[in-house]
Order: C-alpha cells, then structure tokens, then sequence
C-alpha cells in the first residue's frame, strides 16, 4: 500500500490528461495538481521559454524535482506533462509513491487532438502538420515501455470517469 493517496495521470501529450484530472479531483473531492504548472511556478517562466532558454535537459531536471517535491500531499490528483515517467526514476517513483494511470491514445486521435495546439508544445515547434502522425507514432513507440509500466491503463479520447474514480476508491479505502 501506499503512504498517501496519490494518483499519477500519465500518457503522451495531448492526451486529456490535466481534463481528467481535474474531472477526477473534482467528482472525489481531492486536490488537482498539474505538474507543468507547477514547473512554471517554480521556474518563474513557461515551458516554452525554458526549453528556448536553456534546453530539455535543464527542463527535465526541474520536472523531476519538482515531481518529487509533492509526494508529502494526499488526496491529490497528479497529471504529470507527457515526458515525465520517460526521464530518470520518475516513473519508478511514480509507481512506488502513487497510483499511476496512462489514458492511451492511438497516433491517429493525437495527431488529431495535437495538430491545432502544436505551436504551443516545445517539442511539436518545428515538426510540419504532415510529418506529425510520424512524429508521434515514433515517440510514443519509445515512450510506450514507461507508459505501460501504469497500473492502469484507459483507452481515451473519451476517458471514462466513473470507471477512474470507482478504481481510486477500491486503491485508496477509508
């Protein structure tokens, strides 16, 4: 069992992640947190603007602090940024700390869902439209064994609320 009550969303950009987590802390009545935001706060500037000033690298790091920096909350919904179970022991230590969920998505919904918001997305700024579907077919190839490491896995667009919620409650017990 776990020390807190933690639940890590996880799963490639654009995935719906921050809307599920913030529909699952609200029908349980639990704290949201989204890890990218935190990141901002704690950087005083956008991810965008991290990634332009000093890299991925130095992105990552911060990620990580900041990833395990809230493991002292309960009753918190995480949504982590697509990268974060890719990077270091960040998804060990999701998986020891929390439960973990991946809303899986096929290359073809998030190319869909991505292609409008890719100028917003560090790692998107300079794939073309037409080379997106291989962009993220690629990276989710690669990203894959971290994802499935999710205690849960959910198929998306339409993440099944209810379904996540009643699961937290049979992981978590009062």
């Amino acid at each position: 069992m776990y020390k807190r009550k933690l639940v890590y969303i996880v799963g490639f950009m654009g995935s719906g992640k921050s809307t599920a987590g913030r529909k699952i802390a609200s029908a349980l009545g639990w704290n949201f947190i989204d890890l990218d935001r935190k990141i901002e706060e704690r950087a005083g500037k956008t991810i965008p603007l991290i990634f332009a000033q000093e890299g991925e690298d130095h992105f990552r790091i911060i990620e990580s602090e900041v990833l395990k920096s809230i493991d002292n909350l309960s009753e918190t919904i995480i949504s982590t940024g697509g990268g974060t179970p890719c990077h270091g022991d960040n998804m060990e230590f999701m998986v020891d700390t929390g439960l973990t969920i991946y809303l899986k998505l096929t290359p073809g919904q998030l190319t869909e869902r991505l292609l409008n918001s890719s100028g917003e997305r560090p790692l998107l700024k300079n794939v073309p439209d037409d080379k997106l579907i291989f962009f993220i077919e690629e990276k989710l190839a690669f990203r894959e064994k971290w994802y499935s490491k999710a205690k849960i896995t959910t198929p998306g667009p339409e993440t099944d609320i209810e379904f996540l919620c009643s699961a937290i409650r049979n992981e978590f017990p009062d």
